[in-house]
């Protein structure tokens, strides 16, 4: 199947399951998160703020953040630069894609990011991810040198997805 009808199925996929079960099917990825060596030790991680059909963040990011130096990403054209979370009074709506990001000033230490939580539409067995389709972090990954931890659903994780030999794969995938 190609990545196109991937994309599709997954979105389907999606839409059989109420918010609810997502939210805490999302609680139970990011309870074993926080059970790992690597997040324990990072000062400077990088997340997402999710959207409604992604493995829900919003907890695990305020409970983190003044703990942690958490970066969220935001859209600047065709890339992604980071900017720290400071609560959620500190987020507005970026215009293209309706996605919150936090306000202030540009995170350039990117030597600094120990871990960063990456979101995807599937991930496998071989720790390949795909995700939705623009690149943004097909073109970021190659600058960090952070772990890289995938997060997906039980039903977004499968044996073997289409990757390429540019694709960045995931040191660990948590899926529940």
């Amino acid at each position: 199947m190609e990545k196109k009808k991937w994309r599709k199925f997954i979105r389907d996929e999606k839409q059989k399951y109420p918010v609810s079960i997502l939210k805490e099917k999302s609680a139970v990825i990011f309870e074993q998160l926080e059970k790992t060596e690597v997040f324990q030790k990072v000062s400077v991680l990088a997340a997402y703020w999710s959207l409604d059909d992604e493995v829900s963040t919003h907890d695990f990011i305020k409970k983190w953040y003044r703990e942690k130096e958490i970066l969220l990403p935001c859209i600047k054209g065709d890339d992604i630069v980071f900017k720290k979370f400071r609560g959620t009074e500190h987020l507005v709506i970026e215009e293209k894609y309706r996605i919150p990001e936090p306000d202030g000033e540009v995170f350039t230490e990117l030597h600094k990011i120990g871990l960063i939580i990456v979101p995807g539409l599937a991930f496998d067995k071989n720790n390949n991810r795909m995700g939705r389709g623009k690149a943004f972090y097909d073109r970021l990954l190659p600058q960090l040198q952070a772990y890289r931890i995938g997060v997906c659903f039980d039903f977004q994780y499968f044996d073997e997805i289409p990757a390429t030999a540019s694709d960045i794969k995931m040191n660990l995938i948590i899926y529940g």
